[in-house]
């Protein structure tokens, strides 16, 4: 009996590529390569600040660096680091080459040996440790490769970042891909019964009156567990939003702006007039158009797919702005 092809080109009892791509095992990544900043207390508030860790080891005369910030201390940035080898790029090209475009990263694993403190200079040499024979998954069919950095500080070894990344052939969809779908629960069921009819509704707490979003079985300011609501307008005003560009999902288009791609998009974090905050896209000018500030008013969106119709709200630009 004749085996199938795996959508790679190659039987699995046969899979040449494996071979070749075997072969770099042991490569160097990179070769003497440098941290482009000595381990400094900026970098290591921001990343304080952006994780929410107050320990206070990691502040004062004798603060030591969050060990997790271990990789960030050897990245190169945009400009990239000197140190690199061709291996890497060979390896990835080989797999561009073979239909496996899409890349996704897995997992990492670190090892810290001892604290780096303020003023360290790292030092690191990467190589590819593995390549695993050819898997199947939800996302398509492919390789894992994991490469290996060795972390010193004046030749000492303080830690070691291991990193592993699937290159895969994308999985070919049957139908379209459905738009996901909001987790209900007891908590914020009120919340969506409110958009399946069209209506916007914020929680107000019957003891304090303050409203709040999302919903909570309880008011965040004093506690109270009674609440009742009431209907928001819709109008607001873009308080923050990012652009999103990579991973593109089917299931979110620009059919808004004409272009039915699934291109980037903007997604906002709009302030309503009743003071809550809420999440959701941002609609009716191009992405690179969205600004701080502008005026947008709630729009419910009927999306059809194969598993029925789902109600979201979106936020429009008032016309005649952006």
């Amino acid at each position: 009996m004749r085996p199938e092809s795996d959508g790679l080109g190659e039987r699995p009892e046969a899979d040449a590529l494996g071979v070749r791509l075997k072969a770099y095992e042991g490569a160097p990544a990179a070769l003497a390569g440098a941290g482009k900043d000595p381990v400094n207390a900026p970098m290591i508030r921001h990343w304080c600040e952006a994780m929410g860790d107050t320990s206070p080891a990691y502040s004062g005369p004798d603060a030591i660096a969050p060990p997790t910030m271990l990789q960030a201390w050897t990245m190169g940035g945009l400009s990239g680091h000197e140190a690199r080898t061709g291996a890497y790029d060979e390896l990835l090209g080989l797999l561009d080459a073979s239909g496996c475009t899409s890349v996704v990263a897995t997992d990492c694993e670190q090892e810290y040996l001892r604290p780096l403190r303020p003023g360290d200079r790292v030092a690191f040499d990467s190589m590819i440790e593995s390549v695993s024979d050819r898997k199947t998954t939800k996302l398509g069919t492919g390789y894992f490769v994991t490469t290996r950095t060795d972390v010193r500080v004046d030749g000492d070894l303080v830690g070691t970042h291991r990193f592993r990344i699937l290159k895969y052939a994308p999985a070919r969809r049957k139908a379209p891909a459905p738009r996901p779908r909001p987790v209900v629960n007891r908590d914020n069921a009120g919340f969506w019964q409110g958009v399946a009819d069209r209506r916007l509704l914020v929680q107000r707490c019957t003891d304090c009156g303050t409203l709040r979003h999302p919903w909570l079985p309880g008011c965040n300011a004093c506690g109270g567990p009674d609440w009742d609501t009431v209907e928001a307008s819709g109008a607001g005003t873009v308080h923050s939003y990012v652009v999103m560009h990579h991973p593109p999902f089917p299931a979110f288009t620009e059919s808004d702006q004409g272009t039915g791609t699934a291109g980037p998009y903007a997604v906002g974090l709009v302030e309503l007039a009743e003071g809550v905050r809420m999440v959701s896209n941002v609609v009716g000018v191009p992405y690179d158009k969205v600004r701080i500030g502008l005026p947008v008013r709630v729009e419910f969106r009927t999306y059809e797919d194969t598993e029925g119709a789902l109600v979201l709200p979106v936020f429009r630009v008032v016309e005649g702005e952006g």
